[in-house]
C-alpha cells in the first residue's frame, strides 16, 4: 500500500493519477478533511482517504510499503510560525521516524526555497545544507527537516525532493501560491494582457527574472523515480536545470492562446522585494547520475499543453 500525503492537493494529486496509470490502486490520500476539497481526486482511485492527524495516530495499523510526503503549508506568505512549524516540521519528523520504525520507503517534499537568494548556490548536496538560508518561514521550515534529517543520518536512507516552480493542473485551489502560467492564462484572458514585476536590479531587465519552471508531469515522473528506486536516498532537485524568464513565460502564454504578446511591468510590493529572488536554477546532474534519463519538457511545450487542459476543461 502507497501512502500520498497533501494526496488532494497539486502535486499530490498528480502523483495518485499517473500510480493510477500505472495500475497502481491500493493508496492511501492522506490530507486535512476540514480544509480541502476533492476535486482533485475526481475520477481517481484509491482505497481510502484520511485526515492527516488520524492517520498518523493509525499509522502502526495499516500495512504501508511506502510514504510519498507531499503535505505541508506551502504559503511562503504565511507568518504564522507555530502553526507551520508544527505542520512543515514536527509532523514530517513523527512520520519519518514511525516510517523508518517499520522499514517503510520514505520520500517527502523539501524545496527550492530552502537555497534563500541563491548565493549559497542550488547543488543539492548534503554536505552544503548547513550553508543555505531560506527566505520565509515555508522555506525555514523545510530546511529544519533537511536539517534534522542530516544530523541524524537519515539521508542515507531517506530521499528529499526540492521542488522549484512547478506549473500544471489541479493547482487552482492554490490561490496567491497558484503558478504564474495559470495566474497570467486568466490575466490574458480577463484583460488581453500579462503583468509581470518590474526589476528592482539593475543587472536584471523588467521580466528578466529567472526561474526554473518545471511542468508537472517531469515533477511527478521525477517524483516516481524514487518510488521505483528505493536504495536511491539524499537530497535530490525536482527542476530542469534551465532558468527561464518570465518574459519567456509570458510569450509562452500568448503563443499557446494565439494571441499578440502584451506585457505590462508593475510594482513589486515593498514588503517583498529584500525578499525576491531574481534567480534559480536547480542543477539536475545528481538525479541524472543516479539513473533518470527521461527527456524533460520545454517550458513553451509544458505551456502549450497545459493551455490545451484549462481551454477544454
Amino acid at each position: 500500500m502507497i501512502v500520498v500525503t497533501g494526496g488532494a492537493g497539486f502535486i499530490g494529486s498528480s502523483v495518485i493519477c499517473e500510480l493510477n496509470k500505472r495500475k497502481q490502486r491500493d493508496i492511501i490520500v492522506v490530507d486535512e478533511e476540514k480544509n480541502r476539497s476533492r476535486k482533485n481526486l475526481e475520477g481517481l482511485i484509491f482505497s481510502s482517504y484520511i485526515d492527516k492527524d488520524e492517520f498518523i495516530k493509525n499509522i502502526k495499523g495499516f500495512d504501508i510499503s511506502s510514504i510519498i510526503h507531499l503535505g505541508a503549508i506551502s504559503d511562503t506568505t504565511c507568518q504564522d510560525k507555530d502553526l507551520i512549524i508544527k505542520n512543515n516540521f514536527e509532523y514530517t519528523k513523527v512520520l519519518a521516524t514511525l516510517a523508518l520504525e517499520k522499514n517503510i520507503r520514505f520520500i517527502y517534499a523539501s524545496s527550492a526555497a530552502t537555497y534563500g537568494d541563491g548565493s549559497n548556490g542550488f547543488l543539492d548536496n548534503e554536505e552544503d545544507l548547513k550553508t543555505l538560508k531560506p527566505l520565509n518561514l515555508y522555506g525555514y521550515s523545510k530546511h529544519l527537516f533537511d536539517l534534522w534529517a542530516l544530523e541524524n543520518g537519515l539521508l542515507e536512507r531517506i530521499a528529499g525532493l526540492k521542488y522549484f516552480n512547478v506549473y500544471g493542473r489541479n493547482e487552482y485551489h492554490k490561490g496567491a501560491m497558484r503558478s504564474k502560467v495559470l495566474k497570467g492564462y486568466y490575466e490574458i484572458k480577463e484583460n488581453g494582457k500579462i503583468f509581470l514585476f518590474k526589476s528592482y536590479r539593475k543587472e536584471y531587465k523588467d521580466g528578466e527574472q529567472k526561474r526554473d519552471f518545471i511542468y508537472i508531469n517531469d515533477a511527478v515522473s521525477m517524483t516516481l523515480f524514487f518510488l521505483e528506486n528505493p536504495k536511491i536516498n539524499g537530497i535530490f532537485n525536482i527542476a530542469t536545470g534551465k532558468a527561464r524568464s518570465w518574459n519567456s513565460l509570458a510569450l509562452a502564454l500568448f503563443m499557446a492562446l494565439g494571441k499578440e504578446p502584451d506585457i505590462e511591468y508593475i510594482d513589486m510590493p515593498g514588503d517583498i522585494r529584500e525578499k525576491y529572488q531574481y534567480f534559480t536554477e536547480g542543477p539536475i546532474s545528481k538525479i541524472r547520475k543516479a539513473g533518470y534519463n527521461k527527456k524533460l519538457t520545454s517550458l513553451e511545450d509544458g505551456i502549450m499543453d497545459y493551455v490545451n487542459t484549462l481551454i477544454h476543461k
